[in-house]
């Protein structure tokens, strides 16, 4: 007898609480869903479209930046705001660099043909002006 009013106690009590599951959930995942949700809302007040907002936000969760985008846009409605237009972009990446090799440095001197540049002894600036 005792143990059915128990669990008429606890299931009563716990019957009305809908955050349950929200106060056992990880707090690093509510934090990137409300970042999340916080992109999309500031997309929205930025006139960006959603899928600009997916691409310069990849590695937000789509569907919380959508969330934020909606409710944002709802609210903007309801309240007659303006969005402002947004300045900012991603910046590109860097361009690759295109580096060519000329013919000559590609080609590896023969041993024979060092030895003949070290035998001829370069002319000095003023053996030059002596001729």
């Amino acid at each position: 007898m005792i143990a059915r009013l128990l669990l008429i106690a606890m299931t009563l009590s716990l019957g009305g609480c809908d955050n349950i599951v929200a106060l056992m959930a990880d707090p690093k995942v509510a934090q990137r869903i409300a970042d999340s949700k916080a992109i999309g809302s500031a997309c929205r007040y930025g006139m960006r479209s959603i899928e600009d907002c997916y691409t310069l936000n990849e590695k937000a969760s789509k569907a919380s930046v959508f969330d934020g985008w909606k409710e944002m846009d709802q609210y903007m409605r309801d309240n007659k705001i303006d969005g402002v237009a947004s300045k900012g972009t991603k910046p590109n990446a860097p361009a690759e660099e295109m580096i060519e090799e000329k013919a000559s440095d590609s080609v590896p001197k023969d041993k024979g043909s060092a030895s003949d540049a070290k035998a001829k002894p370069r002319p000095k600036a003023a053996d030059k002006a002596a001729h």
